[in-house]
């Protein structure tokens, strides 16, 4: 059975089971690559609501020690629905591409009252930016890895009506300061537009079901689909088989194949991202 989707967004099928640390350690490994030593590596986890992001989020977390989860709804509180962005740019991406720990009050916090803060310290190996928007285009630039969590829209909206009925804890600590009941007409109003236009799906190293059909160990393994051809250069949407080869050769840094060497490793940062090019040689196998 097909998902049911937005009608700009194709689903990301075949479907096929991972295990999650497998995917996870390609994508640290897929980071590192990226980035100079001493900050963390930076994961967006985006898509729409009740797609399963903060699920996914908090498992990859689980499975990384000292992994931190940032949720851009405690970003945007009090401020605007998806009008975030130089927040997070300012208050929490670019100290930490710096080096730098985070201890972050959005303005509405203090405006406001709320307490606490976003903590990220400095040594932190992998920050997850959670949320609706997380991968959004004025953030590409600093971030290392993007996963879009795809969902079928009549699972998602039976989540969304089941946390209306018993929020949980981050759901009550979001509430609006004027506690008012949350606007999901006017949310979606705003959602729908924002996605259409940013579509990140097109963007993301990995697609992940948040509503999988397919059997798997909802603690061990994630289900995902092949990358979008919107990611790759016009020489690996075909697939020959010299293209196979050459794939093969440049995704060999990940624990599916033997190791490539350095000469390798560097070419291969001026084009798709190892993890990318592994997911797409393994669809065509």
């Amino acid at each position: 059975m097909s998902l049911q989707l937005a009608l700009e967004e194709p689903e990301a099928r075949p479907w096929r089971v991972e295990l999650l640390r497998a995917v996870i350690g390609a994508v640290i490994r897929d980071g590192r690559a990226k980035i100079a030593a001493g900050r963390p590596v930076v994961l967006a986890v985006d898509g729409r609501s009740n797609s399963g992001k903060t699920t996914l989020a908090a498992r990859i977390a689980q499975a990384v020690p000292g992994a931190v989860v940032v949720h851009t709804d405690d970003i945007a509180w009090g401020h605007s629905r998806f009008g975030w962005a130089d927040l997070l740019t300012d208050g929490i991406l670019v100290p930490i591409r710096q080096g730098r720990a985070v201890r972050y009050r959005p303005p509405r916090w203090v405006e406001h009252g709320r307490e606490g803060s976003i903590g990220i310290p400095a040594d932190c190996p992998l920050l997850l930016i959670e949320g609706d928007g997380a991968g959004r285009r004025e953030v590409t630039h600093l971030i290392d890895a993007l996963i879009w969590v795809q969902s079928d829209e009549r699972e998602a909206e039976r989540r969304r009506l089941a946390r209306e009925r018993n929020p949980d804890a981050a759901d009550m600590a979001n509430r609006a300061f004027d506690k008012l009941p949350f606007d999901h007409a006017g949310w979606m109003a705003e959602e729908l537009p924002f996605n259409t236009a940013q579509r990140t799906w097109e963007r993301a190293d990995i697609i992940v079901c948040g509503t999988p059909e397919i059997p798997c160990d909802l603690v061990t393994e994630i289900v995902v689909g092949p990358p979008t051809q919107a990611r790759l250069p016009d020489r690996y949407s075909t697939s020959p088989a010299g293209h196979k080869s050459r794939l093969r050769r440049r995704c060999r840094a990940t624990r599916w194949g033997p190791q490539v060497s350095s000469q390798e490793r560097k070419a291969s940062r001026s084009g798709p991202s190892d993890l990318l090019v592994w997911l797409t040689v393994s669809y065509r196998n």
